[in-house]
């Protein structure tokens, strides 16, 4: 696996739950093909019992959540290779992204109209992918929701900061999602994403902006092929 297809495997995989973030396979076609392969999932996802506090927690993470309609941020990637990239993540509730690396590396993903499409503009390669079928489909929704169809499988909260650990209910073997907030205020942090495979991505936030007017524009997503 190259680097950059583990960037391509991030970035659907790692902005939301399990599956796809990511969150976030050899560049998108191969990625693509190993979603499709991994939708029968036989045994359901052994969740933790989560304490009165937990649950407390939890709800102020969802409101965190939904209180963000628009925000703007750096970021910081390290992929299961230790490569570190940068770039800019911007996101529009509901259901649109864009997240595009800092040059050298070329490669865009926008998510709008019920899809994820990744760019690699090096390549001339283009794949979409059904946004439910990944991980965005959970943070980009009209409402956030942290149960029903995920599962909660970690959950911490020591240091100033509370991590949570979800998988999809309906397929938990497709990878986890790990969510890290601050908790005063409780504002997004990070996440990091273990694929099928085991492999992990990490991303960090800096400098967010948030309830930020974003241009027209700025989700329309790259031509795709026939």
């Amino acid at each position: 696996m190259t680097s950059r297809s583990g960037k391509f495997s991030a970035l659907c995989l790692a902005l939301s739950v399990g599956g796809g973030v990511s969150a976030l396979a050899p560049v998108a076609p191969a990625m693509a093909q190993g979603a499709a392969q991994a939708v029968p999932q036989a045994d359901a996802p052994q969740g933790i019992t989560l304490s009165a506090s937990d649950k407390v927690w939890l709800g102020k993470v969802e409101k965190a959540l939904n209180s963000v309609t628009t925000f703007q941020a750096h970021m910081q990637q390290l992929d299961a290779d230790g490569k570190r990239t940068t770039g800019v993540v911007l996101m529009q509730r509901p259901g649109q992204m864009r997240l595009a690396y800092d040059p050298p590396t070329p490669l865009l993903l926008v998510a709008n109209q019920g899809k994820v499409v990744f760019r690699d503009n090096q390549l001339d390669q283009t794949t979409v992918i059904p946004m439910e079928r990944t991980p965005l489909g959970l943070l980009l929704r009209q409402h956030v929701s942290l149960e029903n169809d995920v599962t909660i499988t970690g959950f911490q909260h020591e240091g100033g900061l509370v991590q949570v650990t979800v998988v999809r209910t309906s397929s938990p073997g497709d990878g986890s999602l790990t969510l890290v907030f601050y908790d005063n205020p409780v504002a997004l942090r990070s996440w990091s994403v273990v694929d099928a495979q085991g492999r992990e991505t990490r991303v960090t936030l800096f400098d967010v902006k948030s309830g930020i007017n974003i241009p027209a524009g700025t989700f329309t997503l790259p031509a795709q092929p026939e």
